[in-house]
């Protein structure tokens, strides 16, 4: 294949500014780079291994195949596994189907297969595929929830097994299978490839793969192969550079400054490996060979900085990882402190570098079940603080929706018990979310959380430099208080930091806080957290206004002389009776007739209550001794408040009436001399003014109390109604996702009969040209001597048209003189055995019949064969040959008379 020059230049910048200002991966886009495969071949196998590449798609999945390897060259050095979702029930032709398109050997998976270099393997159908030492293992498929995720499967083990070779690519399909497994291959520092999801039939698949990780190219599926091995090709070349680089560590001093300005964190005492290897992906991405291009190319685009941060933060995570370590908390490690800690003890935990928030939420999932199989009940709660440098992950851990892949990881009972199904997505649980606080952070310079009981560090220590590790391993110390719990990753160890911690799981990596001497080493750590001050401030809540209803003129004569209002619901005045001067007035401004507005100081804020009173019976409510301000001056007022029930017309209205009395101890009360309120007569107005107070607060509480009931009762209901409706929800969603992976196998079943289809009128057509181009008449009967095919030229001997196909060929016109055609073709259908006679035609044409039995593939007879082959010419000679032959003949017996 001629070498073609790549589209993707030296340090040229080819990530759209819309792409990176959402934080998407690298969209490439352009034309097809055909690489010389030969070469790569050399390049990609030099070190006596190759890459093993896992390929995802479900439906529109065969289309996108077809186009991927109709642009992969049959010598690119890499072994291809496709993972397709299929109908369990159906035999699948996938292999059949890829056969035709790519000159690479194309087999279907079995058990204990060596996959080997330029070729491809299909998942079968109902069978989950792993990969174990180079070879393929066939497993029973496992479904949670009516979901099967073979791709999530197949990728975990592509990445446990071939580490930094292993390839994931996603193409067209419904769903999210396959970003689980793209995140482990992350991890491992694989490649992942992703269909621009704008180019998928279906977008599913290739959008959540996205979301879910940085992939490392993501183009239309014909451009994926080429870019894919001029990545590869590319690896080696950045691979020595940087080993050189070592040798002048400036460049990458200068790409850690750079971090620094845009994110405002510091890498620089993360390994240099981890470092390096981050760097050489994002340098083969863009086809960059030196490392000071690379540096050059972050300065030019600031996007590629946030790019590279994201890409170090390798933020890899799911729940419940390494299941024996949540199991070895929930069974013995988190009972035996809970049964330490005193009863109403507010038990604080840290997870360190969250993510997503995964590991926060299985920690949170597996207290609650801890705390339900301990005997002896405490009144324990746990709050826990999840933090992480990447705001964005905090972000979507705040939100506790994650896609419905996660069944893999979690049990169908959890996620019935501890999640909420929403659509295609499972959201956390209310209980579960309030649990937890997020928030970002710098575990190396910001403030630690101190008093913790629970701290969990897991597969973040391992990409830190040593100097680095022993100070946080100091500074979790200070956080713990003795006694406290510390997990780390599997791979992860305190080697010769481990003072101040006890080993209680050395497999696991569980730890315990002994009670020692906080090391000095913490003097390079923030000393003290930024205590929040509570400000508390008594909150007044103002009096709810009550509605009043009106009283009619003859309600007010029968029960009250004084001074009375009649309003409304809306507090409106309907009806006055008597002079109300000095209870009411009017305010400044639009007319308003409301009687809270026009109420008097020392009035208004005693009808509120007074009106919630009234309403919680139909008897008078009186309160006694109100201070209104009249023009400078006081008057003392009892204040009667009624709600109607009768006549209907009133019902529900509220009836004011207003009786002025006495001074409270008139005698008392002023002092002539000064014009001032006496000592006895102050205390006894505040005493009238407290005692209200306690009757209003009384029936505030009262009116509470019985709002909290109803309220509670209310609730209940809720929660039924909402179990009743969750409960109804699963069942749909469950039924949705088994339609949507039966209609993805339908989709697949679907390409694969359009393919035979098409083979099956590809092949009708050969036979008719070949039938044709024979030149001789045949015609195909059924057992009852129908007739079901026949050629062009039939119609020159038979009198057929295509409507006549399904009628008996017995009752068609014919110039066949042959009458007994139709007991010689029974006999055939009966004997078997072929019947041949030259049959002449009225129109003086010769044709030699032959009947034959009509045979199935599986040698089962279906009918009947005839064939006239036009013989005309021979039998004209024949006949001419016998009159020669007759007059040779008479010559040679009467010489005499020819003579003569």
């Amino acid at each position: 294949m001629a070498k073609r020059k790549s589209n993707i230049e030296k340090g040229k910048r080819l990530i759209p500014d819309s792409a990176i200002a959402k934080r998407k991966p690298i969209i490439e886009k352009g034309r097809r780079i055909i690489p010389d495969s030969t070469a790569t071949e050399q390049k990609i196998s030099a070190s006596g291994s190759f890459p093993v590449v896992g390929i995802g798609a479900s439906a529109g999945g065969l289309e996108a195949l077809e186009q991927f390897f109709g642009h992969t060259p049959k010598d690119s050095g890499m072994a291809f596994v496709v993972i397709q979702h299929l109908d369990p029930n159906h035999v699948g032709i996938m292999p059949e189907l890829l056969q035709r398109i790519t000159p690479m050997k194309v087999y279907q998976a079995s058990d204990r297969l060596k996959i080997k270099q330029n070729c491809v393997y299909v998942i079968p159908p109902n069978k989950s595929l792993s990969l174990l030492n180079g070879a393929l293992h066939l497993f029973d498929p496992v479904e949670s929830r009516g979901l099967r995720l073979p791709i999530d499967f197949f990728f975990r083990s592509l990445a446990a097994d071939q580490q930094q070779k292993s390839i994931g690519i996603i193409l067209s399909g419904m769903g999210s299978d396959g970003s689980l497994g793209l995140k482990a291959i992350k991890e491992k520092n694989g490649i992942v490839l992703v269909q621009d999801p704008a180019s998928a039939k279906f977008d599913g698949m290739p959008r959540s793969a996205t979301e879910s990780v940085i992939a490392d190219i993501i183009a239309p599926v014909e451009e994926l192969p080429a870019k894919l091995i001029a990545y590869l090709k590319f690896i080696p070349a950045v691979k020595t550079e940087l080993e050189n680089e070592s040798k002048n560590k400036s460049n990458l001093e200068k790409i850690i400054i750079l971090l620094r300005e845009k994110s405002g964190h510091d890498f620089s005492l993360y390994k240099k490996t981890t470092l390096f290897r981050r760097i050489e992906r994002r340098k083969g991405v863009h086809q960059i060979d030196k490392i000071n291009n690379y540096v050059r190319f972050l300065q030019e685009n600031p996007q590629e900085v946030e790019i590279l941060f994201k890409e170090l933060l390798i933020g890899v995570t799911s729940f419940f990882r390494d299941t024996a370590v949540w199991e070895k908390l929930k069974v013995s490690i988190l009972p035996e402190l809970i049964n330490e800690l005193p009863d109403g003890h507010i038990m604080r935990a840290w997870v360190t570098g969250c993510s997503t928030g995964e590991e926060a939420y299985s920690l949170a999932i597996v207290f609650k079940e801890a705390m339900e199989k301990i005997k002896k009940h405490k009144n324990l709660t746990l709050q826990i603080f999840a933090t992480d440098l990447d705001r964005d992950a905090i972000e979507k851990a705040r939100r506790g929706v994650f896609s419905s892949n996660i069944t893999a990881d979690v049990s169908p009972e959890r996620l019935s018990r501890f999640f909420t199904v929403e659509g295609e997505s499972f959201r956390m649980n209310t209980a579960i979310r309030e649990m937890v606080v997020f928030a970002p952070q710098n575990v190396i310079k910001d403030p630690p959380f101190t008093k913790l009981d629970i701290l969990t560090c897991r597969n973040m220590l391992i990409y830190m430099e040593s100097e680095l590790q022993k100070k946080l391993i100091a500074l979790f110390n200070y956080s713990l208080n003795p006694g406290g719990i510390m997990l780390l990753g599997t791979s992860e160890t305190l080697g010769i930091n481990n003072e101040g911690f006890k080993e209680l799981d050395i497999k696991l990596k569980i730890y315990k806080r002994t009670a020692t001497v906080i090391p000095a080493d913490l003097v390079d750590f923030p000393s003290s957290f930024y205590h929040n001050r509570a400000i508390t401030a008594e909150k007044k809540t103002l009096p709810k206004v009550e509605n009043i209803q009106a009283l009619t003129d003859q309600i007010l004569l029968e029960h009250f002389i004084p001074a009375s209002v009649l309003v409304n619901s809306a507090g409106d005045i309907i009806y006055i009776t008597g002079r109300t001067g000095k209870y009411l007035e009017p305010v400044a401004g639009k007319a308003n007739w409301n009687i809270h507005v026009m109420a008097r100081e020392g009035l208004r804020h005693e009808l509120p209550g007074a009106f919630r009173k009234a309403r919680q019976s139909y008897e008078p409510y009186i309160i006694h001794n109100v201070k209104i301000g009249i023009n400078g001056g006081t008057q003392f007022t009892d204040v009667t408040v009624k709600c109607l029930e009768k006549p209907d017309a009133l019902k529900g209205m509220i009836m004011l009436v207003f009786t002025d009395v006495p001074s409270v101890n008139d005698g008392d009360l002023v002092n002539q001399d000064k014009g001032k309120l006496s000592s006895a007569g102050t205390q006894k107005e505040l005493e009238l003014e407290l005692q209200r107070s306690y009757e209003d607060l009384q029936s505030t509480r009262e009116e509470m109390q019985t709002s909290q009931e109803e309220l509670k009762s209310t609730n209940e209901e809720l929660q039924s109604t909402n179990e009743e409706l969750q409960s109804t929800n699963e069942e749909l969603t469950t039924s949705k996702e088994e339609m949507q992976s039966l209609n993805e196998e339908l989709q697949t079943v679907n390409i694969e009969l359009q393919s035979k289809v098409s083979d099956f009128l590809r092949a009708n057509d050969d036979m008719k040209n070949l039938l044709n181009s024979t030149e001789i008449a045949t015609l195909f009967l059924d057992k009852e001597l129908n007739i079901r095919r026949f050629t062009d030229q039939v119609s020159q001997i038979i009198k057929l048209r295509n409507t006549d196909i399904g009628r008996p060929f017995t009752d068609l016109v014919t110039d066949l003189q042959y009458p007994e055609i139709e007991d010689h073709a029974r006999q055939v259908i009966k004997t078997l055995t072929s019947v041949e006679t030259a049959i002449t035609t009225r129109n003086g044409r010769w044709f030699n019949v032959r009947i034959m039995p009509y045979r199935t593939l599986d040698d089962h007879i279906d009918g009947l064969v005839i064939t006239f082959n036009d013989i005309t010419n021979a039998k004209k000679l024949e006949i001419e040959l016998q009159k020669a032959n007759e007059a040779l003949r008479e010559k040679a017996i009467n010489p005499k008379s020819y003579k003569s």
